[in-house]
């Protein structure tokens, strides 16, 4: 089995949409199927990418700055790691949570240790 990064991107300068409350309960559900079929391993939201702190290393400083790395229209706002067969079976995964809470949501293989 690999693990898999769904990645969920919302827009950087909109109000979370009137149907909250309904996304996330039927991400509950979609989060609870995937723990029955022994796929999810962890999710989480973020804060606000206002909130971040960048660190970067120059020389033997580490420099650090507000905000987030990259300035965009989108920001990663959540986060779930599974665990998948395969490519397609992430897909699938990663589908059903993109029409669950109607974000774009990118999945990735994470690199064996």
């Amino acid at each position: 089995m690999t693990q898999y990064l769904l990645s969920i991107y919302q827009p950087s300068d909109s109000a979370p949409p009137d149907n909250l409350d309904e996304i996330m309960s039927e991400l509950g559900k979609l989060n609870a199927e995937m723990q029955a079929a022994g796929a999810w391993v962890f999710a989480a939201g973020l804060h606000a990418p206002s909130t971040a702190t960048v660190l970067r290393a120059k020389g033997s400083e580490v420099l650090m700055t507000d905000g987030p790395f990259a300035e965009g229209k989108e920001h990663i706002g959540g986060f779930t790691v599974i665990e998948a067969a395969d490519l397609d079976e992430a897909l699938d995964w990663g589908g059903r949570m993109a029409t669950v809470i109607g974000l774009p949501i990118e999945v990735r293989p994470i690199q064996d240790r």
